[in-house]
């Protein structure tokens, strides 16, 4: 599939801050609702510095696997609280161009605009592909929220500065929840429907389950 190449990488903070405030006005909050495949998106580190990429492509209806890819590399971009993305990008993006899948939706392990900078790596990738993506956190990242009710779909919004950047959602009962947010083409409301949807059995959702799984092991 084709990866818009808008920038170079970069080698610095300063120049990985000006991509994201160069591209965040290109982020768009609304999109569609309905979705025929979805991709997971997960990157696991080994050794020094070498990361392994991986996307999956699940059938949206039944959650059946219809395509798979893993890349090898090495995170050149240092580690900075906001700018992680920059990381795990240049594998990421390898491994979607070697998809020859397009998918509807982008359900990355990480943020959207629940990111200090209101551009995480869920916003990027939506950019560069022209996709609907979003965020599915493991672990609450900025902003406040209390705790959602203990029952299956129950939620409560993650305000930043004044505003709703996500949402903490209980995807099992008495499980802690995950943390979702919109990162292109999609809002707020389809992204929590899809994190449901797509987390009929685990906490995770089964997109981010497999990417994960296939990263990890190969």
């Amino acid at each position: 599939m084709l990866v818009n190449q808008l920038h170079p990488w970069p080698a610095t903070a300063e120049e990985a801050q000006a991509i994201q405030d160069r591209l965040r006005p290109h982020v768009e909050l609304t999109g569609p609702t309905t979705f025929t495949a979805v991709a997971g998106l997960d990157v696991h580190y080994y050794g020094d510095d070498r990361v392994r990429a991986a996307v999956v492509v699940l059938d949206a209806a039944t959650l059946t696997v219809l395509e798979q890819v893993t890349v090898e590399d090495e995170a050149r971009f240092p580690y900075v609280p906001g700018l992680f993305a920059f990381r795990e990008l240049p594998a990421l993006v390898r491994a979607l161009e070697r998809l020859t899948t397009t998918p509807g939706l982008l359900v990355c392990d990480g943020y959207g605009v629940a990111h200090p900078r209101g551009f995480g790596l869920a916003c990027h990738l939506g950019v560069l592909t022209g996709l609907p993506a979003m965020g599915v956190g493991k672990t609450p990242f900025v902003g406040d929220h209390a705790a959602p009710g203990r029952e299956r779909g129950a939620w409560t919004p993650i305000t930043l500065d004044g505003s709703t950047v996500g949402r903490a959602v209980r995807t099992r009962e008495g499980v802690k929840p995950v943390y979702v947010s919109p990162g292109h083409r999609i809002s707020l409301e389809t992204a929590t429907e899809q994190a449901l949807r797509l987390s009929p059995r685990y906490r995770l959702p089964e997109p981010i389950r497999h990417a994960d799984h296939l990263a990890r092991h190969g």
